[in-house]
C-alpha cells in the first residue's frame, strides 16, 4: 500500500462520549459536537456512532455541514448549526430540519421572516467577543425572541481549558444575568466547560475534542491512530545530509527509512527534526524535513527492516504530536488529510 493508514477507534470515540456524558447530572443531556467533518474523522460513521451510543443533539459549524451530517444519520436526531442562519441558507435550513443558532439581529430578522415556526436557538455574547448578541443586543430582542420558543440558548467560554482563569466565573456570571429567569433550555459548556462542574452544566452540554481524545479531557481514550508504510531504506555516511534544505547530517553511519506521508496528509511541516515514529515501542526520530509527500526517519538501530511505522498510536496521542508542532491537538485532527486509507472499528 502506498498510502499512510488512518485507522479510527469509534468504539474509544463513543466510550469517551460515555464517560463525558457520566459527569452532568441525569437530567442534564449531553449532545456532540461533529463540525469539521467529525474533528477530521469521518462525520457519518462518527455521528452514527455517538447516536448509538446515546446522542440525539448535534451541532455543526454552517448549514453546509448540517446537510452532509443528516443524510448520514436520518430524520429524528436535532441539528444545531453553531453558524446560524446565512443569507443563501434558509433552504438547506428548511428542508433538511436544522436548528440554527441565530447569532445577531441581522439573522434573528432573517429566520424570522423566511421560515416563521421553524425551530432556532440563540448564541449569546458573555465575553468572547466572537458570536452571539450582547447583552445590550438580548436586552432589546429578548422579549420577541423568547415569544417564538427558542429551542435552546447558549453562550461559549472561552478559557474553559484553564480551570483557574477568571474568565470563566466571569462569563458564567454574565450567562446567568443575560438567561435566570427564562423558561427554555440553557447550554454554556464544551468538554472544558463539562470539566468545571455542575455550576456549568446547565441543561445541555456540547462535548467535542474530548471525545475525539483530546485534551483537556485527559482520561479520553486515543481515537486516531496512523500507520505510516516505509517505501525505501537507505545507508547514509557521516556527513550526509538528508531532505530538503540539508537540516539534518548524519553523525555517523545511519540508516533511513522514506516514509509515505507529510505535510498534505496534514503532518504537520513544524514537527520535522522533532517527532518521532514508533516501530512496536521503539521510538524512531523523524529527521530533515517534512515534505509533501514524504517523511524520513532514523532507523539505525533497529534490529530489523521496518515494513511501517507508527505516527499516531498509544504511545504518541494527538496532544503529544501537537506539543511537539506548538499547536493544539484540534489542528492535529483537523489537518487530516484525504489521501489515507481510512480503516474503522467498533
Amino acid at each position: 500500500m502506498g498510502t499512510s493508514r488512518l485507522h479510527i477507534d469509534l468504539a474509544a470515540m463513543a466510550e469517551n462520549w460515555r464517560a463525558l456524558d457520566a459527569l452532568s447530572a441525569a437530567q442534564v443531556e449531553t449532545a456532540a459536537v461533529v463540525k469539521a467533518d467529525g474533528y477530521g474523522t469521518g462525520v457519518g460513521k462518527a455521528a452514527r456512532a455517538l447516536q448509538a451510543a446515546g446522542a440525539r443533539t448535534f451541532f455543526v459549524a454552517a448549514a453546509e455541514e448540517g446537510v452532509a451530517l443528516r443524510q448520514a444519520i436520518g430524520p429524528s436526531p436535532e441539528i444545531c448549526v453553531f453558524g446560524g442562519h446565512m443569507a443563501g441558507d434558509t433552504e438547506m435550513i428548511g428542508d433538511m430540519h436544522l436548528t440554527p443558532m441565530l447569532n445577531s439581529l441581522e439573522q434573528t430578522t432573517r429566520h424570522f421572516e423566511s421560515l416563521p415556526g421553524h425551530p432556532f436557538g440563540v448564541q449569546l455574547d458573555t465575553g468572547m467577543n466572537r458570536l452571539g448578541l450582547e447583552p445590550a443586543e438580548w436586552e432589546a430582542a429578548r422579549q420577541i425572541v423568547m415569544q417564538a420558543g427558542p429551542r435552546l440558548v447558549m453562550s461559549h467560554l472561552a478559557c474553559a481549558d484553564e480551570p483557574d482563569h477568571p474568565m470563566n466565573a466571569q462569563q458564567l456570571a454574565c450567562f446567568r444575568d443575560m438567561t435566570d429567569g427564562l423558561e427554555v433550555r440553557r447550554s454554556l459548556s464544551a468538554t472544558g466547560g463539562i470539566l468545571l462542574g455542575s455550576d456549568y452544566h446547565f441543561d445541555l452540554t456540547r462535548p467535542g475534542i474530548g471525545v475525539y481524545g483530546g485534551r483537556p479531557f485527559e482520561e479520553a481514550k486515543p481515537v486516531a491512530h496512523i500507520s505510516c508504510p516505509v517505501i525505501q531504506v537507505r545507508d547514509v555516511t557521516e556527513g550526509e545530509t538528508v531532505g530538503y534544505g540539508n537540516t539534518w547530517t548524519a553523525e555517523g553511519p545511519a540508516r533511513i527509512a522514506t516514509v509515505s506521508a507529510g505535510y498534505a496528509d496534514g503532518i504537520l511541516r513544524a514537527i520535522s527534526n522533532k517527532a518521532v515514529l514508533f516501530s512496536g515501542t521503539v521510538p524512531c526520530p523523524l529527521v530533515g524535513r517534512v515534505s509533501m509527500d514524504l517523511i524520513t526517519v532514523d532507523v539505525t538501530h533497529l534490529d530489523h527492516t521496518p515494513r511501517h511505522l507508527d505516527l499516531l498510536c498509544e504511545h504518541q496521542t494527538v496532544d503529544d504530536l501537537a506539543d511537539i508542532a506548538d499547536t493544539i491537538g484540534y489542528e492535529i485532527l483537523t489537518s487530516l488529510g484525504a489521501r489515507y486509507a481510512r480503516t474503522y472499528a467498533g
